[in-house]
């Protein structure tokens, strides 16, 4: 078998509900990605997803390094493609178009062997234990409570909170969470996402707090991603776990983290250089005694890996409309993610949805961050109603 070639589509969709943290508390209402067939010459295609930046890199990889491979030696060029990055490093839109071409690779060999890819991976059982996450802090407290109280309807007893604002507010959005996720009838375990928002002293100041109202599993983010010190400090003075490793790259990126004892639970995702990258890391984790959670991604794929994981926690279920272009055979249920028995990932696109989607570039409100990092974080306390400027 041998890569022919590449194709893409640049999409854009309206999310179902806003989505935004503490650097983008007015949230977004869309959300752009690109859809990537890996093409071959026995008739089989690999399915990726990607970001809009990384769509030249993409095109350009593909013709320069895979074209005319056999694409079952996954690790062999998911490691050609890293290393043709060394100079200028593998990070940014490099990252973000090796993340989607290693996907559609790894697809393309479950398929050619017949297989789903969990069991590819090494699975014993396509289901992986899921937490619900709002991406919440623009909703109103009904669409709260309306949000966790479905995903509690579908068994999911743990639940991820945007807070980092108003600790107030944010006391008061937690018991609803809380409350909602109670009704799937067995304990709610209770998580909170800062975003790199807090220095490690806010961090500290602001988790004990809520930790004299609840007990949570895990503070994700408190201090800035590759702040060994300061998440250790943060680790050390409060009970919950500390996560982290969302918006890390490559395994280089994990070692000081891991090294220094400054993360408890290392958080990985298509984002950690595919995934490949992604089960570097895990393995490097379980090296170490320590848990992996899996990041969100459209019709949760990246569940694939999380079901052969043996140090893997839950993976966090977002259900926003991010795949409403796309055919998936997982539903979630009693709490977990059930992955199909079709072959690859059990994904394809609906061509007439992602025709219909198409743009030629992404909308303003459809970035992940519209603000960046929002002014003064890690400073000084910005108030929610408080305008950002930019000089």
């Amino acid at each position: 078998m041998k890569i022919t070639g590449v194709r893409t589509t640049l999409y854009e969709v309206e999310l179902t509900r806003l989505l935004g943290d503490a650097n983008s508390p007015s949230g977004r209402s869309r959300a752009a990605q690109v859809a990537v067939f890996l093409d071959t010459d026995e008739g089989l295609t690999g399915i990726g997803v990607g970001a809009p930046g990384a769509r030249g890199h993409i095109h350009s990889y593909v013709d320069n390094l895979l074209s005319g491979s056999d694409p079952r030696g996954v690790r062999g060029l998911w490691q050609r493609m890293v290393d043709f990055v060394f100079k200028g490093g593998n990070s940014g839109i490099t990252s973000d178009a090796i993340c989607a071409l290693d996907m559609a690779l790894w697809d393309l060999k479950a398929k050619a062997a017949g297989e789903p890819l969990w069991r590819l991976l090494g699975a014993s059982s396509g289901r992986v234990k899921a937490y619900a996450s709002g991406i919440d802090l623009p909703l109103s407290d009904d669409e709260i409570g309306a949000f966790y109280t479905r995903m509690a309807g579908l068994g999911i007893s743990a639940g991820k909170l945007k807070v980092g604002i108003d600790r107030e507010a944010d006391l008061r959005r937690l018991q609803i969470m809380h409350d909602a996720l109670a009704m799937s009838g067995k304990k709610p375990a209770l998580m909170i996402d800062s975003n790199e928002y807090w220095s490690p002293k806010q961090a500290i100041r602001h988790i004990s707090f809520f930790e004299s109202h609840f007990e949570l599993v895990w503070a994700e983010e408190p201090a800035r991603r590759w702040d060994y010190q300061g998440l250790r400090k943060v680790s050390e003075s409060v009970n919950a776990a500390i996560a982290t490793g969302e918006n890390l790259d490559n395994i280089g990126d994990f070692m000081p983290l891991i090294a220094n004892q400054a993360v408890d639970i290392v958080q990985v995702g298509i984002g950690t250089t595919g995934l490949t990258g992604a089960m570097q890391v895990a393995h490097m984790a379980h090296g170490f005694e320590l848990p992996v959670a899996m990041m969100n991604c459209p019709a949760n794929y990246m569940a694939h890996l999380a079901a052969c994981l043996p140090n893997h926690m839950m993976m966090e279920v977002v259900d926003v409309g991010m795949d409403a272009c796309m055919i998936s055979d997982q539903h979630v249920e009693d709490g977990w993610i059930v992955l199909g028995d079709s072959p690859g990932f059990g994904l394809s696109f609906d061509e007439n949805s992602l025709a219909a989607a198409a743009v030629e570039a992404p909308s303003k409100d459809a970035g992940a961050s519209p603000w960046g990092r929002r002014e003064g974080a890690g400073l000084y306390e910005v108030g929610l109603g408080e305008e950002q400027t930019r000089t």
